[in-house]
């Protein structure tokens, strides 16, 4: 997966976006280009009232540019409960993987994500291609921390080391005999930063 790169011109579109609501308003829905849109949604998130920032939020997550829909799924989390989780899955499942990447972070993020959101996380968590996006999934899974995803968790400390990191942390959220034991299994783990989480986590002193 290819890195966005900021450079002087994206600079330069963020400089032009003013703080006028309605300014941002407008160029958030209508400026030609994609840098100035997402610059003035985030800034209209920031500073509007939810009732004005929310339908330009929704106008945004289906961005014809990727930029933008990354910038919708990026600002959800300001938007509490009026971030919904339909629109938040659409997001997660979008062919750009920085998109769903942010959007797996917002909907462990949300106040009270839909029981279809937590699938679609727990599937991304399990199934999607890019390891950047599972990694965010298993770690949205450890911030709501509902019991019923725990196997998906666990499941997640066979995969690739960030991964594995990611999914150890993430059983600071549950409990029970097959976290402890999965915890210790971790203490043998190739990778070292698994090793120290999993140490972290069981109190283990060097």
């Amino acid at each position: 997966m290819d890195v966005p790169v900021v450079d002087a011109s994206a600079r330069a579109a963020a400089a032009a976006v003013g703080t006028d609501p309605d300014e941002l308003e407008a160029r958030a829905t209508s400026d030609p280009d994609p840098r100035v849109r997402a610059v003035a949604l985030a800034a209209l998130v920031r500073t509007a009232p939810r009732r004005a920032s929310v339908p330009v939020w929704r106008r945004a997550a289906n961005d014809s540019d990727a930029r933008v829909r990354r910038r919708a799924a990026e600002v959800a989390p300001k938007l509490g409960r009026a971030a919904t989780s339909a629109v938040l899955v659409a997001l997660l499942g979008d062919d750009d993987a920085w998109v769903a990447e942010a959007a797996a972070y917002a909907i462990g993020e949300h106040p009270r994500p839909s029981r279809a959101a937590i699938t679609a996380v727990v599937r991304a968590a399990t199934a999607h291609l890019d390891p950047l996006v599972r990694e965010a999934a298993v770690a949205a899974l450890g911030a709501q921390g509902q019991p019923a995803t725990l196997a998906t968790v666990l499941a997640a400390c066979t995969d690739k080391p960030a991964i594995r990191r990611r999914a150890v942390l993430a059983l600071a959220a549950f409990e029970g005999e097959a976290v402890e034991a999965q915890l210790r299994r971790a203490l043998e783990d190739p990778d070292w930063q698994v090793r120290q989480a999993a140490e972290d986590l069981l109190a283990v002193t060097p």
